[in-house]
């Protein structure tokens, strides 16, 4: 079975792991987070980073991108040297990546080319995100198979068609719409955030988890989720009153911002 670890996710920082619980083997998924907190999370849910073979890269954005370069620094001083996997618009335009040139082996990914790492076959698929390059992954292993989309202002056909038959599913749920055009956030970018290169509100959520629903769901994680515009409630009561009115019996999840959660 295919785990799932969010050790933060927000716009103060996101890092997941996703791991196989038969073998140990493991992938980073982002690192926006410093190396102290990395490690802490890591051990308070018992992930040994050493495990790490790979780090997939979504989009350039910092909060995404700020701890690359001192984590991967503080896993090579350990033995550990995972190569970097993004796509070569998101290496372009980042500078932690730059700055881990030489350290660990760079690979570029492709939108609708899977690959395999660590034993986990990593699917890409664009997502609508304002950053060149966008991009999240479906990952299967063993029959198995996990769903992460997050920093989308859409979900793309590609990502709709890449997220079925998953049993887990990470999905952001960025925001209250109520509460975004009426909070205190200057206008042009709560035209970003509800434009097609933002994210996805609580709505825009529980519509796509609806439309993928089948037997084999298990678990839902709500991610990035706003601390202005949202709340850590929202998104785990409409997705249970979506999943309610469909007899779907799923586990809900929160990620947050500052504590780990862990799900198999």
């Amino acid at each position: 079975m295919l785990e799932l670890v969010v050790l933060a996710s927000g716009s103060t920082g996101n890092a997941a792991i996703v791991r196989d619980a038969a073998t140990g083997r493991a992938l980073l998924v982002d690192c926006g987070i410093c190396k102290r907190e990395f490690f802490v999370r890591c051990d308070a849910v018992g992930v040994d980073p050493l495990t790490i073979e790979a780090t997939l890269v979504t989009h350039a954005h910092t909060d995404h991108t700020s701890g690359l370069g001192v984590v991967l620094r503080g896993l090579h001083k350990k033995g550990c040297t995972p190569p970097l996997y993004a796509h070569p618009l998101v290496r372009a335009q980042s500078k932690p990546i730059a700055e881990v040139e030489g350290l660990v082996q760079q690979r570029e990914i492709a939108h609708g080319k899977p690959f395999e790492v660590a034993g986990i076959t990593v699917a890409p698929f664009p997502t609508s995100h304002d950053a060149a390059g966008s991009t999240c992954f479906r990952f299967e292993a063993g029959g198995d198979a996990i769903g992460y989309v997050t920093d989308t202002g859409i979900v793309t056909p590609q990502a709709h068609d890449s997220l079925q038959q998953v049993r887990i599913l990470a999905i952001e749920s960025n925001h209250d719409v109520t509460m975004l055009k009426e909070g205190p956030y200057p206008y042009p970018l709560k035209q970003r955030i509800l434009g097609s290169g933002g994210h996805l509100s609580n709505a825009q959520c529980c519509e796509e988890v609806v439309s993928l629903l089948h037997p084999g769901l298990e678990h839902v994680i709500a991610m990035h989720i706003s601390q202005h515009n949202n709340t850590f409630v929202l998104p785990a009561r409409e997705l249970q009153q979506a999943l309610a009115a469909h007899d779907c019996d799923a586990s809900v999840h929160v990620a947050l911002p500052y504590e780990p959660i862990k799900v198999s």
